[in-house]
């Protein structure tokens, strides 16, 4: 199969690059999955943002690698006393692909348009929804008023949901997204790549050193030293063998951390999954050291709950459910399960789930529950599991601080608990930082108490990258590629 992926990746190579490998003005990626699209405002998964955030379409507000918040299009903000005003002032030296003038009606659509019910935008409840009333005094401010505070919004702001679109062609941008960024859609080869190049109107166009990024789709696992010599970054794709090679002439790798939290979700809606205890017994049933000496060789932090060790107020619960199958087995009793229990697990095509969801079957048959594995392709997943039509599914999430997933019961997980939802109402509201800090815990800890879903770790990022890229992030609070940073030594 490696053969087979060397030779088929060298040949379609000249279909796409503009040079050889070697060129010091083009990166190529190589990313695992493909995009369902190119509009992060309507569409889930974070592949989106990788391709298009900072680069084709930028928000008010840019997260730094630090988790930092910097001015993006706002030069600045203003926060009123009791925090549910937020002004911010535009800048003046932007303009869209299209040569049209950037301004503050473009953000009112574009907030608008993801208050829509309709909208799909992954953000709509824990940020657009609180948006009460969006004022725009002059072509140059932009006056959000909040329904209660929130001490993330402008965290949130910087998030790829609520980057903003030319209202002329936001109907199209899920193929053609028309941005403010330093690059523009050059084309897609479905099933290939995405190739962005270098926008020369862009407001810092002579900052920006690279002339054309390739994102090219590697379905294959890649287990092998010898890489293939087109990609110069492989992203969060590190297999065994990879890592292991850190002397390669050619190539460093890069280890950091994120806010990302892999998880065997499980349908709460689903019989027999909608019993706690059936729940319970499953996440005493994961050996979750085990999981990550397997696949990650160790690296990675145990969780148990839907929040990361980098994220401020973590609270650390990977032991509320320590590894007993002994247990695992007497909680299924209790639950009234007879014999061994069976459930699918519907596995998308990455290798941390792939090779996840190996180990997690081999250890819940080992405390009495069978596992039907379903391998599924990444458009299947999105609209099958991530529609609530699984039983069991092993996936990451890569979104900062998106605990608020859990308010909402329509989710895939289809949790529906108003005392939760009532802490994170509290959370919202509250003004005191040590009132919001032990709200911030009682949501972790509910969230675990209820076993809504079986936590495995928080994943660190591993980069492959070749030797004289510079500009790369080594940690990610948020899953993009900042192409304006990039450069070659």
């Amino acid at each position: 199969m490696i053969a087979r992926y060397l030779l088929i990746a060298h040949l379609m190579a000249g279909a796409w690059l503009a040079g050889p490998a070697s060129a010091r003005d083009q990166v190529v990626f190589g990313i695992t999955l493909e995009p369902n699209s190119l509009d992060p405002t309507s569409a889930p998964a974070a592949a989106v943002g990788e391709v298009v955030h900072y680069n084709v379409l930028e928000g008010l507000v840019k997260i730094e690698e630090n988790g930092s918040t910097t001015p993006l299009l706002a030069e600045s903000w203003e926060i009123s006393a009791d925090a549910r005003h937020y002004s911010f002032r535009l800048r003046r030296d932007v303009r869209f692909h299209d040569g049209q003038a950037f301004d503050a009606a473009a953000v009112k659509y574009s907030f608008e348009r993801a208050k829509a019910p309709d909208s799909g935008n992954k953000s709509r409840t824990k940020l657009f929804d609180n948006i009460e009333r969006i004022d725009t005094p002059d072509p140059h401010t932009v006056v959000l008023v909040l329904r209660h505070r929130d001490p993330h919004l402008l965290y949130r702001l910087g998030e790829s949901p609520a980057v903003i679109l030319h209202p002329a062609s936001a109907e199209r941008a899920s193929t053609e997204p028309v941005g403010t960024g330093p690059f523009r859609l050059e084309r897609w080869d479905k099933g290939h790549a995405i190739t962005l190049v270098k926008w020369p109107g862009y407001r810092d166009a002579a900052s920006v050193q690279l002339q054309r990024a390739v994102f090219r789709f590697v379905n294959s696992f890649v287990d092998s030293t010898e890489l293939p010599p087109e990609v110069d970054v492989f992203f969060n794709f590190a297999t065994k063998s990879v890592l292991r090679n850190r002397l390669n002439e050619r190539y460093q790798v890069l280890t950091g951390g994120s806010s990302s939290k892999t998880l065997l979700a499980l349908n709460n809606r689903h019989p027999p999954l909608d019993d706690l205890r059936v729940r319970q017994a499953i996440s005493h049933a994961i050996d979750r050291a085990a999981v990550i000496h397997q696949v990650l060789e160790g690296r990675g932090d145990p969780i148990g709950s839907h929040y990361s060790p980098t994220e401020d107020g973590y609270l650390h619960l990977a032991d509320r459910y320590p590894y007993d199958p002994v247990r695992a087995r007497a909680l299924l009793a209790e639950a009234g399960v007879e014999g061994r229990l069976r459930l699918k697990l519907s596995l998308p095509p990455t290798p941390y789930a792939r090779d996840g969801g190996k180990v997690v079957a081999q250890q819940l048959a080992a405390a009495g529950i069978d596992v039907d594995i379903e391998l599924v392709s990444w458009p299947d997943w999105l609209n099958g599991a991530f529609q609530g039509r699984f039983e069991m599914t092993l996936i990451n999430h890569v979104e900062p601080l998106d605990y608020d997933i859990y308010t909402d019961p329509s989710y895939y997980f289809g949790y529906d608990n108003a005392d939760f939802r009532a802490l994170v109402e509290a959370h919202r509201n509250a003004v005191n930082p040590r009132q919001r800090n032990r709200l911030l815990a009682d949501i972790q800890r509910k969230l675990a108490d209820d076993a809504v879903n079986a936590w495995l770790y928080a994943p660190q990022v591993s980069t492959v990258a070749r030797k004289g890229l510079e500009g790369l992030w080594v940690n990610y609070p948020i899953y993009v590629h900042d192409l304006a940073a990039l450069r070659w030594r």
